[in-house]
């Protein structure tokens, strides 16, 4: 299972690097690297468990996060109800985006970020993603609100670029009078 410690720190230079193109089949390191960070995404999830293991809640993780340069990124989800969605994304492309901007009221957050972070970041409120699952079959999926947040950081990793770079250093809060908060 992966430890906390698994997971790279943002002053790791690796984080800022573009990752590479994965190809089919898949090696089995990587299948096992997607069920592990998705047991780690839902037991961080689980107050008690979270808890338990020193787990802080997060709800995706992206492959440079792991040491790992490929374009490769899971999201588990817990909603209300307590069920799980869940999506293994390799080699996506975001295919259109609304107009529509939102960003995350207490702000966004990061598994390699372990520090209180000001300001918003503008993501799309709704996203279309074209991506391949783990046996390579292509997929297009219409996400929104804060899935579509989820896939835009995550996709943000695979291009090299923290949450932290995408807000404004000058001033913080720019436009959060004009975007939408969720």
């Amino acid at each position: 299972m992966l430890k906390p410690s698994d997971i790279l720190d943002e002053k790791n230079k690796l984080l800022h690097k573009v990752c590479e193109e994965v190809t089919f089949p898949l090696e089995k390191e990587d299948i096992d690297l997607i069920d592990s960070a998705i047991q780690y995404l839902r037991l961080s999830q689980d107050e008690e468990e979270a808890e338990r293991l020193h787990l802080r809640a997060g709800m995706g993780l992206a492959f440079p996060q792991l040491g790992k340069l490929k374009r490769i990124f899971v999201i588990s989800y817990k909603t209300e109800e307590g069920d799980f969605i869940e999506y293994t994304v390799i080699n996506p492309k975001i295919i259109t985006h609304s107009s529509e901007l939102i960003y995350v009221e207490e702000g966004e957050g990061c598994l390699s970020v372990n520090r209180e972070v000001q300001g918003i970041v503008p993501r799309y409120a709704r996203v279309t993603v074209g991506f391949y699952d783990t046996l390579g079959n292509y997929k297009e999926e219409r996400v929104r609100e804060e899935i579509a947040v989820a896939f835009q950081h995550e996709i943000d990793h695979l291009n090299g670029i923290l949450f932290t770079d995408r807000i404004d250093k000058d001033d913080p809060y720019k436009g959060i009078d004009t975007i939408r908060s969720i």
